[in-house]
């Protein structure tokens, strides 16, 4: 079976920027994801229909068709109080370089990087971590198969049924998102969490 829309495929791919392997799966672990729904990167799903199991690929995505160049606008500062879980500033998290997931408007969990910490705001990049990277990809298609409409409806992994409900508690690092951003913090592979990622919906 050829990759079409609706179809369930399971690939393991590498991603290399800068000359450096920054994030990969297996055939043991694959990224699977329901095609056409947009779930990854519109250009990887482009460079990848129509392939078969066992075919591979290799193709290079430029900033704008994957994460966009940094966007300004996206550092921002917070006031301390935003990341009080039962009444306390979680200063452990307060790092600069460590990774937050936050809560957006639309209640979807995206990763912020710590960047300053003062004594009484935190500024936080929330562009992703590949923002204004090129990004190279090679691998091969494990499988394919057609969606049942239980998971067209739900979700692959039931992502569209268990919303994450969090609240506050999203600032204790216990609550992550399917699919949010690129290499943010080293998760699972295999719930359409991988590089490939689509974007964050604006």
């Amino acid at each position: 079976m050829k990759i079409g829309k609706n179809n369930v495929v399971e690939l393991c791919y590498e991603l290399t920027v800068d000359g450096e392997v920054v994030d990969k799966t297996t055939k043991e672990r694959p990224l699977d994801y329901i095609h056409g729904t947009g779930m990854l990167l519109e250009k990887f799903e482009k460079n990848i229909e129509g392939l078969e199991p066992g075919g591979k690929f290799s193709f290079t995505l430029t900033p704008a068709e994957g994460y966009g160049e940094v966007d300004p606008n996206r550092i921002i500062d917070l006031p301390k109080e935003a990341f009080e879980v039962n009444g306390q500033v979680q200063e452990d998290l307060l790092v600069p370089g460590t990774t937050v997931p936050l809560l957006n408007g639309r209640g979807q969990v995206i990763p912020g990087k710590v960047l300053e910490v003062s004594e009484k705001f935190v500024k936080m990049d929330l562009n992703s971590p590949m923002a204004g990277k090129t990004l190279n990809f090679a691998g091969e298609i494990v499988s394919v198969r057609e969606a049942t409409e239980k998971e067209l409806k739900e979700g692959l992994h039931g992502e569209n049924v268990h919303q994450c409900g969090c609240g506050d508690g999203c600032h204790d690092g216990g609550c992550h998102g399917h699919g949010e951003g690129c290499c943010h913090d080293g998760e699972g592979h295999g719930h359409g969490e991988g590089c490939c990622h689509g974007k964050e919906n604006k």
